[in-house]
């Protein structure tokens, strides 16, 4: 398969190359959702590299054994990174992955011994180039969820952790809205007044809870039963809980749950939810989930907080091990922007329904 060129609506892009096919094809069907994906013969600007090579995995490894690495954790995994110069050499703590990082040439090398991990680490750095790209042309992101309309226009949701940003931007997508983000989204406050965003790409998570309460669980269940695959990182006691039909949450050990991950095209192919490539926020929700009670609207909407921000100070999944992200841009901007947009706190209980209704009217309330 020839390279993949992935470019955001905003018009930044990384090439990611391979002897695999698998490794660009992942790529272009992990990002390309959310963000254009084609073949292309032109490796100019930032580039992945990815393959399988055990010779050059141990040269690797031999240059972090002989330093003495900082151990630093990577989406859920350790890494051992060292620095030589401006090369920043980094391997897995079971040694079965490596990178490097040149920045002269601006080259992200990865090398593996396993096709499934190395291509979710291939279109997981991928995604960092551009996130580099993006936060250097003063975009931000936002701890939040949103859905967007046909023509654009964008309900944005903020809220503190547990407030209900996802199962609110899944009940509106039920309801005929775009989703174009479910947990973090690229935020920008352009000169004209119009606050534009733009999708942080990933494999969805959803909890059992959520996917019954929105009628899909059964639908999730049959698809996975007739042979169809999940994303490969989910965990086996998920699809063993899918296939027998248990809906009782499991747990991590470290007390997060373990949930149902899809494919981004899954979330079209699935359930039904057609994706936003980009839009401008109209209005800005703020729902609180909480049992028992009645949806309704609420005065009193919270206003844009330091929270709501991801920064490499407070980035909890993907640190920036390999230098890659520009010192944080100024927020004031996008801040005041979304303060003065219309809002509206709404208060969601456990009933699908009824807060499918209470969203009607919020939106409604917004203008949208």
């Amino acid at each position: 398969m020839s390279p993949v060129r992935i470019t955001t609506a905003d018009g930044q892009s990384v090439a990611v190359t391979s002897t695999t096919d698998t490794i660009p094809a992942w790529t272009q069907r992990y990002l390309g959702s959310w963000w254009t994906a084609e073949p292309t013969t032109e490796l100019y600007g930032p580039t992945v590299s990815a393959d399988l090579a055990e010779d050059e995995l141990r040269g690797y490894v031999g240059v972090v054994e002989q330093c003495t690495p900082d151990t630093v954790e990577y989406a859920g995994a350790e890494l051992l990174v060292a620095q030589d110069g401006d090369l920043i050499t980094a391997v897995q703590d079971d040694r079965s992955l490596a990178y490097r990082w040149d920045p002269d040439f601006r080259l992200l090398r990865i090398v593996g011994t396993d096709e499934t991990t190395l291509a979710a680490a291939a279109a997981r750095l991928a995604r960092e180039l551009l996130r580099a790209q993006l936060l250097e042309d003063g975009w931000h992101i936002l701890h939040a969820s949103a859905v967007s309309s046909s023509d654009g226009a964008t309900i944005l949701t903020l809220g503190d952790k547990g407030a209900g940003k996802t199962t609110t931007a899944l009940t509106l997508a039920r309801a005929g809205w775009r989703l174009l983000a479910n947990d973090r989204v690229f935020a920008r406050a352009d000169g004209d007044g119009i606050v534009r965003v733009l999708p942080w790409p990933s494999a969805a998570a959803f909890g059992f809870g959520l996917l019954d309460a929105l009628d899909l669980y059964e639908t999730v269940r049959t698809r996975l039963a007739a042979g169809e695959q999940m994303h490969p990182t989910q965990h086996q006691t998920v699809t063993d809980a899918l296939l027998e039909g248990r809906r009782t949450p499991l747990w991590k050990t470290n007390g997060k749950e373990l949930k149902p991950q899809f494919w981004p095209d899954q979330l079209t192919s699935w359930l039904s939810m057609p994706l936003a490539t980009e839009g401008h926020v109209t209005g800005v929700l703020y729902p609180r989930i909480t049992a028992g009670a009645e949806p309704r609207l609420i005065d009193g909407a919270r206003r844009v907080k330091d929270g709501d921000f991801f920064t490499a100070a407070t980035e909890d999944r993907y640190p920036d091990v390999f230098g890659l992200l520009p010192a944080p841009g100024d927020p004031t901007a996008l801040r005041e922007h979304l303060d003065s947009l219309a809002h509206q706190a709404v208060v969601m209980s456990h009933d699908a329904a009824a807060n499918a209704l209470a969203l009607k009217e919020a939106v409604a309330r917004l203008g949208a």
